[in-house]
């Protein structure tokens, strides 16, 4: 297998960059472009140790200090041997430390090739690997913890035996069905029927947490939505913390759509500020107002924008009977909660069962929009030592397993023969152990790495 590097940190500046060899030759091929100080060949040093020396290219000449750090089979990353070069973090040293591990016989490393390494050499399970992913991604304390849980191979687990109970049950079908002439004990149909059963309340599980996991990872499509001059900017830059959108008290100040992301709680808010939506006749605010409806046909959430000084007109009537018609998930935020009140709430309540008033001003009521959005999206209430939140890939699988063992467990109810029941096992069992990797595509496995980053 070809020699590999890449840049394993962000290509920016910074205090370190880090250069990470793996292969056959990778610690021959660090010993050509670092020169240690405290040993003679960086070939002489044992596993898991450091070494602070030269960065030299091919004719000897000083690229840069740093240190060296070797990490020998299979006790590495990879399963294979492993350098990795720590030099000043500027983009062109670091590039030139790359291009002389290139010069010396490595490849540029693929996206994911180095976990991909360590996935094909037995170090992870393929759920493992995309644990890794995950933690990188994350971005709250809910997706880090189910990212490590997965990690730490608490999902491998948890699939793998349920596949083994399935693959002995199997076996001893077969065997059954097989070699009638021999004095075999009959399969208990209790225990089948309690093993499908069990088998299906954990994907069970799985799959009713999944929406709430892609929620919790990628973050909710979130639109700020109202009249002209009513707070969607000023609550907009409560969210994020700073002054991101212009407010005044001109109003169609915001014309077009500002996006940002904030952090609610544990949720991700991909926030668009849009214009506010009324009839005009100024065509650039009338841009704008088009830009804000296509905004609110794609989004998950819609927080709808009062004043909460100021009666509802039909334009207020217009907007929530618009939203009530896409369908979407709504929360009313009667701002300015620190005026004089003179909107009829019960009014509004027909629109939503979340109704809440702040002060973006004066920022209050976070705590409520927050409670409301929580409950609203069904978030909230996990135990982080045990949810695990599946990604795509695994929750196909996990579908798919349980679409089978349920009509198994239903033939079996039914009075089919063992051989119908088998037919559908057999298929479930295969769905469970592509999830884990054990029984995956080279296509799959090529997949999966691909939403990895160079360098991990």
């Amino acid at each position: 297998m070809k020699d590999i590097c890449a840049v394993s940190t962000p290509l920016a500046e910074g205090g370190i960059s880090v250069i990470r060899i793996s292969g056959e030759n990778a610690i021959s091929i660090g010993a050509k472009v670092f020169k240690p100080l405290s040993c003679k060949s960086v070939e002489n040093m044992a596993g898991y140790t450091c070494a602070y020396g030269k960065i030299v290219d091919k004719n000897g000449r000083e690229v840069d200090d740093g240190v060296l750090t070797v990490f020998r089979a299979p006790k590495s990353y990879t399963g294979e041997n492993v350098c990795e070069i720590s030099c000043h973090g500027g983009i062109y040293v670091t590039k030139k430390v790359l291009r002389l591990c290139i010069e010396q016989g490595a490849e540029l490393a693929q996206r994911g090739e180095f976990t991909k390494r360590a996935f094909l050499n037995g170090k992870l399970s393929l759920t493992q690997a995309e644990g890794v992913m995950e933690t990188i991604s994350a971005q709250g304390e809910y997706a880090l913890n189910s990212a490590n849980l997965t990690k730490e191979g608490r999902l491998f687990r948890l699939i793998s035996d349920m596949s083994r109970k399935f693959v002995t049950i199997l076996g001893e079908l077969a065997a059954w069905v097989d070699y009638p002439e021999e004095d075999l004990p009959e399969i208990s149909e209790d225990n089948l029927r309690e093993s499908l059963k069990n088998a299906l309340a954990g994907l069970d599980k799985i799959i009713a947490d999944h929406d709430s996991g892609m929620i919790l990872k990628n973050g909710v499509d979130t639109v700020i939505a109202g009249k002209p001059n009513v707070g969607k900017s000023t609550l907009m830059n409560m969210l994020l913390g700073y002054d991101r959108s212009i407010v005044t008290n001109v109003a169609g100040t915001t014309r077009d759509v500002i996006e940002e992301s904030a952090k609610l709680g544990e949720l991700i808010l991909k926030l668009s500020d849009t214009a506010g939506i009324h009839e005009t006749d100024d065509e650039v605010e009338k841009i704008g107002v088009d830009i804000a409806k296509k905004k609110l046909k794609n989004a998950m959430l819609v927080i709808e924008v009062f004043d909460i000084s100021r009666e509802l007109d039909e334009e207020d009537l217009e907007l929530l009977e618009y939203v009530k018609k896409l369908g979407k998930k709504v929360i009313i935020v009667l701002n300015k909660s620190d005026l004089e009140n003179v909107v009829e709430r019960s009014l509004l309540e027909k629109y939503s069962d979340y109704v809440i008033e702040i002060s973006a001003k004066l920022d209050e009521g976070r705590e409520e929009l927050q409670k409301a959005t929580e409950k609203l999206l069904g978030i909230g209430g996990y135990d982080a030592d045990s949810t695990i939140f599946a990604n795509e890939r695994q929750i196909a699988c996990a579908e798919r397993a349980r679409k089978y063992l349920a009509m198994a467990l239903e033939s079996l109810d039914m009075g089919e023969t063992l051989d119908a029941v088998t037919v559908m096992i057999d298929n479930g069992a295969n769905a469970l152990l592509e999830l884990t990797g054990e029984k995956a595509t080279e296509a799959v496995v090529d997949e999966v790495f691909s939403k990895f980053c160079v360098g991990k």
